[in-house]
């Protein structure tokens, strides 16, 4: 699961930053100081899971939670326990009062990873389908583009560029929003401006991956999950 800590404390952010260190299914995409500067990660990653403090400046945390379209799970982290009730009603996985204990951290995303599995699970029953393939705006075209086809697909500000095998592709879209029409067993985020096709990389080496004449690098809050999809490719 794909992790943000937002605390105003850099000291608790230290924290949770270890503590998701320790635990194999967690994957540590950044931290922020500020509910502004999380929806901004928000909008341009997959967040699946937030640690979010309450009391925090300017808007607090569930202040924030409340603005927000859709959702990552969230685990509150807090000094004040006074919260605890808005913050279940806000359908929170769990309410984490400071000084936190990993033994109490762990049971917290143990919980969180068990709805993280069962969500994917839905999601596999209700979008399963024989598509295998994109429909992108190009101007004032639609095209298709075959998933095979895929070399790997960059991120630039508002657009995203996509490689095919015979030519490039520009549109305006997110990596966020492309990352989840793709299928997740064959395409993978590397980087925050990078997303390859598992079946087109030629060489892995020192994190940076070869497809054709391409070399994409890997990313340092994306390296762990990388080495876990590829050691499961590996002989």
């Amino acid at each position: 699961m794909n992790c943000l800590a937002v605390d105003d404390q850099a000291l608790a952010l230290d924290v949770i930053e270890d503590f998701v260190s320790k635990v194999p299914f967690l994957n540590f995409i950044g931290r922020c100081t500020s509910a502004m500067e999380a929806s901004k990660y928000i909008k341009e990653e997959q967040i699946d899971l937030l640690f979010l403090d309450i009391n925090m400046p300017m808007v607090t945390g569930l202040e924030f939670i409340k603005s927000l379209d859709k959702r990552p799970m969230v685990i509150f982290t807090t000094a004040y326990p006074d919260h605890a009730l808005e913050g279940f009603e806000l359908k929170a996985v769990d309410y984490l009062v400071k000084p936190i204990r990993f033994e109490r951290f762990l049971s917290a995303v143990n919980h969180a990873y068990e709805l993280y599995l069962l969500k994917g699970k839905e999601t596999k029953v209700e979008t399963a389908s024989d598509q295998d393939y994109l429909m992108i705006k190009v101007e004032y075209s639609t095209v298709k583009i075959n998933f095979n086809d895929i070399l790997f697909i960059k991120g630039v500000k508002d657009y995203v560029q996509i490689f095919t095998e015979s030519k490039k592709f520009l549109t305006v879209s997110t990596m966020k929003n492309i990352e989840g029409k793709l299928p997740a067993n064959d395409f993978l985020r590397v980087h925050k401006s990078y997303i390859i096709s598992l079946k087109k990389i030629e060489k892995i080496e020192r994190f940076r991956i070869w497809i054709k004449e391409n070399i994409i690098p890997v990313g340092d809050t994306y390296k762990k999950k990388f080495n876990e999809v590829i050691d499961k490719l590996s002989l």
